[in-house]
């Protein structure tokens, strides 16, 4: 179990948001803005091997959601909390729902199933952040320009850069552990399984442009581990529906979780 980094805001009733592969908490910072000035007590974390969470050789969604465990019983966090997670985010969320499920009053979830998730497509962002020459880089244009030999779009792109820092030696480095996440990728598509369904209210948020959660998944398998929940979906979003349609995930979050 890792201790996470993790930032803070507001008063009210609990919500603890988890970003996705490759983000940060950062990604989330002024949604949950919003929501701490509409009255919660908002909590966004980095998850391991992410951010400014520590480094751990395994990433699996087992010890994900013994991180997030500890957050809560860090931060003393009731049933009446609201767990949100996005895509990777979105699977801790559900395995901590399934196996913790006295820890949570409602749970939210982004753009993502529980199904296998097929992982090819990372392949061309995992070769181009591999192809970074951390060692010779002077400048973060240089590093576009080596991301955009193998990922052609600007915005993934700079989503992606996002995550390049300077050492105190001024040398370039990525939050990310990204030799861990480039062998374990194949634990990031796992499918979410439990023997016993999450039985609270729990609010599933598809982008209309994404095929992350599709018709099957809305009639079968959300419905099988989450019998209790709603599915949303919000019209020309992609996958990164919290950045595309940010007013639309805070209308469908509050009026979700309430006040």
């Amino acid at each position: 179990m890792l201790q996470l980094h993790f930032r803070e805001m507001g008063q009210g009733s609990p919500l603890v948001i988890l970003h996705g592969l490759f983000g940060t908490l950062d990604n989330w910072q002024t949604l949950a803005r919003r929501w701490a000035e509409a009255g919660h007590r908002v909590i966004v974390a980095d998850l391991r091997n992410h951010g400014r969470s520590p480094h751990a050789p395994e990433h699996t969604y087992a010890l994900m959601s013994e991180d997030v465990l500890g957050l809560f019983d860090q931060l003393q966090l009731g049933p009446e909390t609201t767990l949100l997670g996005h895509s990777m985010g979105g699977k801790v969320a559900m395995r901590f729902a399934l196996e913790h499920p006295q820890h949570l009053g409602k749970l939210i979830v982004v753009d993502i199933a529980p199904r296998f998730s097929d992982m090819e497509h990372q392949d061309s962002v995992i070769t181009g952040l591999n192809a970074v020459p951390l060692a010779t880089l002077e400048n973060r244009q240089q590093a576009d320009d080596a991301l955009a030999q193998h990922i052609r779009q600007v915005d993934t792109r700079q989503f992606l850069l996002k995550n390049l820092y300077r050492r105190d030696d001024n040398s370039f480095a990525w939050r990310p552990n990204l030799a861990v996440l480039t062998a374990g990728m194949a634990h990031v598509g796992e499918e979410i399984t439990a023997a016993q369904p999450f039985l609270k209210p729990a609010l599933f948020i598809r982008g209309g442009l994404s095929d992350y959660i599709n018709a099957d998944d809305k009639l079968h398998g959300i419905p099988a581990l989450f019998p209790n929940s709603q599915v949303e979906t919000v019209v020309d979003a992609g996958h990164w529906v919290h950045a595309e349609k940010p007013d639309e995930v805070f209308g469908l979050v509050k009026a979700f979780i309430g006040s």
